[in-house]
């Protein structure tokens, strides 16, 4: 039988290498906003979370997603990540 390749991506907080089904995307549609994405397949420029809190803290003391998206994210978008990283 065929091995499939794993997808992996890098967190923005931690910086590690971990597959792309664990982590949470966040993407810049193309009409300049930044979103939450639950199913990983929306359009846009695409940057990728651990569902830890620890590393969300991170990314907004950095200001990471600033930088990657030269976007500020929103609160609401903030809370949903939060709320999220609590429920799992």
């Amino acid at each position: 039988m065929k091995v499939r390749k794993i997808p992996m991506r890098i967190c923005l907080g931690c910086q590690e290498k971990k597959p792309k089904k664990e982590l949470l995307r966040i993407v810049k549609t193309p009409d300049g906003i930044l979103e939450f994405d639950p199913t990983s397949k929306k359009n846009g420029r695409g940057a990728y979370l651990c569902p830890d809190l620890e590393c969300l803290k991170k990314v907004i003391k950095n200001n990471k997603l600033e930088k990657t998206f030269a976007l500020k994210p929103s609160t609401e978008m903030l809370v949903e990540l939060e709320r999220r990283m609590n429920s799992s």
